[in-house]
């Protein structure tokens, strides 16, 4: 009997290049199809706290909350270096001018805000906005600062703006280890074979785009921000990378340092259950 999967991602380059094939009958998961989902990231997080979702692309700092219900695939996320969430502002400040101003982020429950968090104290009076309308508030002075991800980290510089601080790179520097912005999620109560073929799966969707760069390019163009092919190119390039095939142990490292720092702030309720089925 064929089971139906919903699968929760972002209208985003790195998501629908990687999920093109899986989602176009190009991969195939035994005995389920997928029921795909695509929303911004916050309201994939939403969606998740109410277990609305059976597979789901999510913020860490979410994950952070959802680690009883739901357990971390190996592949399919974003994580690396140089690909942090960034400060920016109308003209040239410093974090510390920031403590206390009204700050723009791109979801309560993004890895962005968590960072934001992470990096001091000071920085709770937020406007939660979808991504794509960040730049737009700090530019009628609706905030005095914004918190960017995905192509607005591209395209920020020739609409006038100054980065205040690389969120990413601050964590790198801090931590040594890879910046994790987003993972996939699988519910818990979907059984081990079932979740270890759905993240076979994902790695070969991987794979396929990879194999056939072009093919998804009318899908991902379908539904992305920005549809120059230079800018398209440059947000899969950076967030798609070995870690999306593969956690590995520096992967995660890198999500149970990010978890701890928000246990230890209380940023985040404590969680018993592993990460992943590793």
């Amino acid at each position: 009997m064929t089971k139906t999967l919903s699968l929760g991602y972002s209208p985003c380059p790195n998501d629908t290049y990687i999920f093109y094939a899986l989602t176009h009958n190009k991969v195939t998961i035994p005995q389920h199809m997928i029921a795909e989902r695509l929303e911004d990231v916050e309201t994939l997080n939403q969606l998740a706290l109410n277990g609305l979702l059976d597979l789901t692309k999510i913020s860490y700092h979410a994950f952070g909350h959802l680690r009883d219900r739901y357990v971390l695939l190996r592949s399919g996320g974003a994580l690396g270096r140089g690909c942090g969430p960034t400060v920016i502002a109308q003209g040239p400040t410093d974090m510390k001018s920031l403590r206390g101003k009204r700050i723009a982020v791109p979801g309560k429950l993004t890895t962005a805000n968590l960072l934001l968090q992470l990096y001091g104290t000071g920085y709770e009076e937020l406007l939660i906005l979808p991504f794509d309308q960040i730049m737009p508030a700090l530019k009628c002075g609706e905030v005095e600062a914004g918190v960017i991800i995905h192509e607005s980290r591209f395209t920020f510089q020739q609409a006038g703006f100054h980065e205040v601080v690389d969120l990413g790179a601050w964590w790198e520097e801090d931590t040594g280890l890879p910046i994790p912005l987003g993972g996939i999620l699988a519910r818990r109560d979907l059984g081990v074979e079932t979740i270890q073929s759905v993240d076979r799966a994902i790695r070969a969707s991987l794979e396929y785009a990879r194999q056939h760069p072009q093919e998804p390019r009318a899908y991902i163009k379908d539904h992305a921000q920005e549809l120059d092919d230079q800018v398209i190119d440059a947000h899969i390039n950076l967030y798609v990378n070995d870690f999306s095939l593969d956690l590995g142990e520096e992967g995660v490292n890198a999500v149970e340092a990010l978890l701890a720092r928000a246990e230890a702030r209380g940023l985040i309720p404590k969680s018993k259950e592993p990460l992943c089925l590793c």
